[in-house]
């Protein structure tokens, strides 16, 4: 049951965004990054991570937490770990050259499940093989939902 209910908030954590674009448009929709350009001229991360959508995807996961009888703490790591993920992902694929929002199967997925389940296993005592288990079935749901979110017109792209 524990393992539904951590699948539960990345979940939350990971569409706050999508559901925070949705309800403000373009309201409070400023960049992480600021627009700063590297060395290599590209952004850093890109206008598709903004700051609304950080806080949206922490807050959510700190609440969805304590609705399922985590500690807020809980929540509040595996948000932020899981926007880190999410960060980090977004770093690499500027990097590479490849578009904001386009999709890079698995560095899209990983990152935003792992880094928070590592995160919180200390505290959870998560062993290596659950958490192989829960990003494998993150994947999955993640996948799965993003089709069904734009065959109902929320999200821009089906990955």
């Amino acid at each position: 049951m524990q393992d539904l209910k951590l699948l539960l908030i990345l979940v939350f954590a990971n569409g706050a965004p999508i559901v925070a674009g949705q309800l403000f448009r373009n309201k409070y929709n400023r960049p992480v990054d600021f627009g700063i350009r590297l060395v290599d001229q590209k952004r850093l991360l890109g206008d598709s991570k903004s700051w609304r959508g950080l806080f949206s995807a922490i807050i959510l996961a700190t609440a969805g937490a304590v609705v399922l009888g985590f500690n807020w703490k809980t929540g509040l790591l595996l948000g932020s770990w899981s926007m880190l993920g999410d960060l980090f992902s977004s770093f690499i694929k500027r990097r590479l050259g490849m578009r904001p929002s386009s999709q890079a199967l698995g560095l899209d997925q990983i990152p935003e499940s792992l880094f928070p389940l590592l995160a919180v296993s200390p505290v959870l005592e998560l062993e290596w093989w659950r958490m192989l288990y829960l990003v494998l079935l993150f994947i999955v749901i993640e996948l799965t939902l993003s089709r069904l979110l734009f065959r109902l017109k929320i999200r821009k792209r089906p990955y």
